[in-house]
């Protein structure tokens, strides 16, 4: 489907609803600690955090981000292991480590100052179509379409564009017809309104068409539609797998943990050991017993379980077994693994599976 084949962008009243939307998101939009300014580079970090999460959720994460790394010069200069304990419970950990090495970029490339052209924004790391349009619009008053979830679902409702926004292609569908309607006087008001609008209004379910300030220019809403748009497969279903997770601690009382690898899913975080369980050994107690013993040389005694949890990733699903035991010959030498006091324990940034578990620990 190409612009061509939007038939349905003749039909609106363009300089009508840019006024529409924009007054109303004047007047409506809440009051967000990222848009008491327009600075760059609080753009970018909000919407980077926004990402896949909430914007209740992301409010005080954003303001104790802005307390401990205030500028481009204080984030890039970070340590890694501060910034990720920063963004502790966020998810989506390749997102800051992707902002970091961006910001380290700009801070050396571009002098600290976050770059205003589509081409050098577009190459910094984790900067894609909507985080660069998002910023340019936003920050810097260009008319570049900023193409999410929400833009896509309030513009199939109103352009009544039946294409599966599921499907990556169909991305540029949305962003062709955004760069027709967008308001070149203030581009950063009207991609703000329109995201506002499918926050607080376009929802996903139960769309507020009666109070939506552009309901008269919405295809859907006059043919009754609106609520079988957008258009959206379903994603493959989420592979489970069974862990099992040792909380150990040695004859001082220290808790082991271990560092995750510096790449694939939960990069460089800190966990509890853990192993994916094997149907071939009688229990999972021998089977993580035989994992120190056959990788570390280490003898443990595994003792009472401590709970499951549940953990849920957007392609998986983690069903994990906690226990508790001892480490009987913990070396400080030890490759891969610290003994820490539970103070220290505070300074390491952990999934929030690997929180739940300590929370049980600290319960038992």
């Amino acid at each position: 489907m190409t612009i061509n084949k939007l038939e349905n962008l003749e039909d609106v009243e363009i300089s009508a609803f840019q006024a529409d939307l924009i007054t109303w998101f004047m007047k409506e939009q809440r009051e967000l600690p990222w848009r008491k300014d327009q600075d760059p580079y609080k753009v970018w970090v909000s919407e980077i955090m926004l990402q896949q999460t909430r914007v209740d959720t992301v409010i005080p994460y954003f303001n104790r981000f802005m307390h401990k790394f205030p500028t481009v010069e204080a984030l890039a200069e970070a340590d890694q292991e501060e910034v990720l304990k920063a963004w502790e419970g966020l998810g989506y950990y390749s997102r800051v480590r992707n902002l970091q090495s961006a910001v380290k970029e700009v801070h050396t490339q571009y002098g600290g100052q976050v770059p205003n052209t589509l081409e050098d924004i577009s190459s910094l790391k984790g900067v894609g179509p909507y985080t660069a349009g998002a910023i340019l619009s936003i920050a810097y008053g260009v008319p570049e379409p900023a193409v999410d979830g929400n833009v896509m679902r309030v513009l199939s409702r109103i352009l009544l564009i039946k294409e599966d926004i599921a499907k990556p292609a169909t991305r540029k569908v949305f962003e062709q017809a955004v760069r027709v309607l967008i308001s070149k006087e203030n581009p950063s008001a009207f991609n703000q309104a329109l995201m506002e609008l499918g926050a607080l209004i376009c929802t996903p379910t139960s769309p507020s068409c009666l109070l939506c300030p552009v309901r008269e220019h919405c295809i859907a809403f006059h043919q009754g539609a609106q609520h079988e748009l957008p258009v959206k497969s379903k994603k493959k279903k989420q592979r489970s797998v069974k862990l099992a997770a040792a909380i150990l601690t040695d004859i001082d009382g220290k808790v082991l943990i271990r560092k995750r690898p510096d790449d694939g899913l939960l990069a460089s975080l800190w966990e509890f050991p853990n192993v994916e369980v094997n149907s071939n050994f009688k229990s999972e107690r021998s089977q993580l017993q035989q994992h120190f013993k056959e990788k570390y040389g280490k003898e443990t005694k595994i003792n009472s379980v401590l709970g499951q949890l549940e953990h849920v990733f957007s392609h998986l699903i983690w069903n994990i077994t906690i226990y508790k035991g001892k480490m009987l010959d913990l070396h400080d030498e030890d490759p891969g693994y610290k003994a820490v006091t539970h103070e220290e324990l505070e300074n390491y940034a952990f999934p929030v599976s690997h929180q739940k578990m300590w929370q049980k620990y600290l319960e038992s």
